[in-house]
């Protein structure tokens, strides 16, 4: 499986679009920075052919330690979802 890191992206972009390395990283770091602080602020983060991010709410529950099998709370929380777009699907499915 391969991983890509900020520097991959940055990357993609000097080789791409002939940028200086400084202004592709900064590039990438503005991108996740807008995401990230929509998220935050409960907006959901669509990009169009990609896929939509989502802060969901999940309810508190009772969870059980799998080790030990002692009932415990799971609070509640926020978390981060993605749900790809059609398009992105059907490529994926393709391949």
């Amino acid at each position: 499986m391969a991983t890509i890191t900020r520097i991959d992206l940055a990357n993609a972009l000097r080789n791409r679009f002939g940028l200086t390395a400084a202004d592709s990283y900064r590039m990438i770091d503005i991108i996740f920075d807008e995401i990230e602080q929509s998220l935050i602020n409960g907006e959901d983060v669509k990009i169009a052919g990609f896929g939509t991010f989502k802060i969901l709410a999940k309810s508190a529950r009772i969870g059980r330690n799998p080790k030990t099998g002692v009932p415990a709370v799971i609070p509640a929380r926020r978390v981060a979802s993605f749900r790809p777009s059609t398009e992105f699907r059907e490529m994926v499915s393709e391949k």
